[in-house]
């Protein structure tokens, strides 16, 4: 990945140690595809992870501590709390759907029921893929790692500037992208 390497000891110099200080616990994770599914409250996620309430009540205080979920009192009754999920725990969602992916492709066999689907077509998703900031799929062979001030210096001395960024409901088009990077 280049002729530079992470400091791997420097657990500041990356998000990596970052996020898994926070989410790096399965029932952070369950709690997360949870609300994800729609609970909202302190009782359904009981019920419906079967978790422990002392681990239950631990990983909500850290997931709003940390500003994944946020409390709110319910609105039909201000006693009771609502947990949602915020910009932040949004965020979080191609990680999940990655890790989903992955549990699917390499973990036991199973048919999952229901199926990820996309709302429009109702078919299911694709691949999550890393993506340049053009749209370009890329694999292992295309990471690369600079230092900062060299960002968009190309490896021939010119200079590459950003196309702009994808965002949600943008079209990739997969098929294309990848015979471009096997035919390269």
């Amino acid at each position: 990945m280049g002729d530079i390497r992470e400091p791997l000891r420097e657990l500041t110099e990356c998000g990596l140690p970052q996020a898994l200080e926070v989410m790096g616990e399965r029932w952070s994770f369950m709690i997360l595809r949870a609300s994800f599914n729609g609970l909202h409250h302190f009782e359904e996620f009981l019920s419906e992870l079967g978790i422990a309430r002392n681990i239950l009540s631990n990983r909500l205080a850290k997931l709003v501590e940390h500003g994944i979920l946020k409390r709110d009192p319910c609105p039909d009754d201000r006693r009771k709390i609502e947990y949602r999920l915020t910009d932040k725990g949004f965020d979080l969602l191609p990680a999940m759907v990655a890790l989903r992916q992955w549990g699917q492709k390499y973990g036991a066999e199973v048919s999952e029921n229901p199926v990820l689907v996309d709302e429009r077509d109702r078919l299911p998703i694709g691949p999550t893929s890393i993506l340049s900031h053009d749209g370009r799929i890329l694999g292992p062979s295309d990471l690369y790692l600079v230092e900062r001030k060299n960002l968009g210096l190309r490896a021939d001395g010119t200079r590459a500037e950003p196309v702009g960024s994808l965002k949600a409901g943008s079209v990739v088009a997969i098929d294309a992208a990848r015979a471009a990077r096997d035919a390269a």
